[in-house]
């Protein structure tokens, strides 16, 4: 299936104020996000590696210790093993690509 539309995909949500529609290729997952202003992302880490691209709002990311407030146009980079955590600091839109695939996102 190459081609899909975003409001035809199922929502879910798996934490607290974010809610997200997942895309799978054969090899990444791409999350798409919409999350309220205050919502929590607690710490966890995954083997998969991580970039998160901001699309509107100010999310507060911290990566291995270090904290950076991304807005438009900021993207993290999340290595695989490393421990990350944020908060929604207003009402964000972030798209996170995951490799390898999340198949426990699917």
């Amino acid at each position: 299936m190459p081609f899909l539309k975003l409001k035809e995909l199922q929502t879910k949500a798996p934490f607290a104020g974010f809610t997200v529609r997942f895309v799978h290729s054969a090899t990444m997952t791409f999350a798409h996000w919409d999350i309220e202003a205050g919502a929590v992302l607690p710490p966890h880490s995954h083997p998969h590696e991580q970039v998160a691209n901001v699309i509107a709002g100010e999310f507060e990311l911290t990566i291995a210790g270090e904290t950076q407030r991304l807005g438009p146009s900021s993207v993290g980079i999340i290595p695989s093993h490393a421990v990350h955590s944020g908060r929604a600091v207003t009402r964000c839109h972030i798209i996170d690509a995951f490799y390898p695939i999340r198949e426990d996102y699917r």
